[in-house]
């Protein structure tokens, strides 16, 4: 068992809560400034994350599939979300879908995605999603877990391990942002220039009679 939680130290996020509900509605009630271009800048938060997983083991990838529901998912293959146990034995994710990213929420200038735009995290996601659910395999145990406009609506519940690490994050943007648009007719070179440790696929099953695309 792990010691209490009031002795892990924040480093992306902060460990002592679960939902920061004002922090969402402000999300929320701003769609033009934490989704600029639309859904799309949305992927590229999720990808952030799996882009730093490659970086911290050398090499990753990455699958989004864009569904015919104009749902996305953003599958990688890293070490998961980090998910511990407390004091009282109970299985505790970092809050990434629902708190602040600690690193760039408030620090617009910190980091920019592919698309020119900053980063300001996962909960940006969540918040601006109708539904996400987050499945997370970590060598551990694996758990998956659903939000409504990024507040959590199910515990995190244990599923099958399958002796693979990685996350996926299935998520459908607020209609209110429109319908996902590739950039550049469908150009990922951004993504392998801004992540050269990340593999990118997407896969846009919206319209079959196109292949997939990769960045590599």
């Amino acid at each position: 068992m792990d010691a209490s939680r009031a002795s892990w130290v924040n480093t992306t996020h902060d460990w002592s809560g679960f939902v920061d509900a004002d922090h969402l509605s402000y999300i929320r009630q701003n769609p033009d400034e934490f989704a600029p271009g639309g859904p799309w800048h949305l992927a590229l938060e999720v990808l952030a994350y799996a882009a730093d997983e490659a970086a911290s083991g050398g090499e990753g990838r990455c699958v989004v599939i864009l569904h015919p529901d104009g749902s996305l998912s953003v599958r990688d293959d890293g070490r998961g979300t980090d998910t511990r146990v407390d004091e009282h034995d109970q299985n505790v994710k970092k809050p990434v879908m629902a708190t602040k990213d600690l690193r760039f929420f408030d620090f617009p200038q910190a980091e920019a995605l592919p698309d020119g735009c900053p980063r300001r995290g996962m909960s940006v996601v969540a918040a601006l999603s109708e539904w996400l659910v987050h499945t997370n395999r970590r060598l551990n145990g694996a758990w998956t877990q659903r939000y409504e406009h990024g507040v959590p609506v199910s515990d995190l519940e244990p599923v099958e391990v399958d002796g693979t690490t990685g996350t996926l994050v299935h998520f459908k943007p607020d209609e209110s942002l429109g319908s996902v648009t590739l950039p550049g007719d469908g150009d990922l070179s951004p993504l392998a220039t801004t992540w050269p440790h990340l593999k990118v696929q997407v896969d846009d099953r919206r319209l079959r009679r196109h292949g997939p695309g990769s960045a590599e």
